[in-house]
């Protein structure tokens, strides 16, 4: 069964697909134990720049399998590392989503280091800052809501420049998004700081954003500061929240998203547009299947293929 796109014309690549039988039966051996990570780390040391005058308080909402965290302010890392005999010296920055509003920290967190790990990659999940909200506004975010009567239905907007931010006018939003980029960059050279001990090669080290964590990977591409920009990027229905242009050295992209996720959709399409126009290397999968329903073993088996594909699984020969 064929689980890629094999060849680059638009109308191929944009893959609709739904989750068949052989496909997850193929996809059980993905099925790793959640792994633990082995460190915690701040991303500073002291405050944070730029969030030194935050008042509202972490608060850490349980979910089913995981957690929510409102109000993040001190940025954390944590690592999860492959085993010594497995490491190949790639690794990712796995920045959840939750719209600039809350980290999801939910259990794909665990099956995506899972996932990874399990293929030699290290995986470090950032915590990166999100806009201040108060206790009433997270009562009302977490309070029980009734079962949906139907599909989710995204609003359309006009997409520009690849960038599918619902909130383009709003200065909060633009002032965590420029923050949690800053918390990005950071990241990556934090990383990159610590490839010797963490057997990691500075010159394989991504960023796999989900929802608005994917607008944060975008951003940090855009900022392009020395050592800090990704060398990839895998985009999980998260879609650039600024303009976008095509960087001279643009990073591969693997992008995934639903058929009916709205601007998000439309978002990661225009993005796969603009790579394939300057020839850079992008691939898109669109799936047919409901919003916030994709697991690591649908588009898990394809993301690996393209990461070998890519060279990024292969060590480097030593010297």
């Amino acid at each position: 069964m064929q689980t890629g796109c094999t060849n680059r014309k638009v109308s191929d690549v944009i893959c609709r697909k739904v989750l068949s039988a052989s496909l997850a039966a193929t996809c059980l051996s993905f099925a790793a134990p959640s792994q633990a990570q082995q460190y915690v780390l701040d991303l500073y040391e002291g405050p944070a720049p730029g969030s030194q005058d935050w008042s509202e308080p972490l608060v850490v909402h349980s979910t089913d399998g995981g957690e929510d965290r409102y109000n993040t302010t001190q940025p954390r890392l944590q690592v999860f590392l492959p085993e010594a005999d497995k490491a190949n010296g790639a690794a990712v920055v796995l920045l959840p989503g939750g719209g600039m509003r809350v980290l999801g920290m939910g259990p794909y967190i665990q099956e995506t280091a899972a996932l990874l790990n399990e293929e030699g990659v290290a995986v470090i999940v950032l915590e990166y800052r999100t806009l201040q909200r108060t206790p009433e506004e997270i009562a009302q975010a977490t309070a029980p809501r009734p079962p949906a009567s139907g599909p989710i239905v995204f609003p359309s907007m006009e997409i520009r420049n690849a960038n599918a931010n619902p909130s383009p006018d709003d200065p909060a939003m633009n002032e965590v998004l420029r923050l949690a980029v800053n918390d990005g960059q950071a990241a990556l050279r934090l990383v990159r700081s610590k490839a010797g001990e963490w057997h990691i090669d500075p010159d394989r080290v991504g960023m796999f954003g989900t929802s608005a964590g994917g607008g944060v990977a975008f951003g940090t591409m855009m900022a392009g500061e020395d050592g800090a920009t990704p060398d990839f990027i895998i985009s999980n229905f998260g879609p650039a929240l600024q303009d976008i242009v095509v960087p001279q050295d643009a990073p591969p992209l693997f992008l995934i998203t639903e058929s009916w996720h709205g601007p998000v959709t439309d978002g990661l399409i225009a993005l796969f547009q603009m790579w394939i126009e300057k020839r850079e290397p992008a691939e898109l999968h669109v799936y047919d299947v409901p919003n916030f329903t994709m697991t690591p073993e649908l588009w898990g088996p394809r993301m690996l293929e393209w990461m070998e594909e890519r060279g990024l699984l292969t060590p480097e020969p030593e010297a």
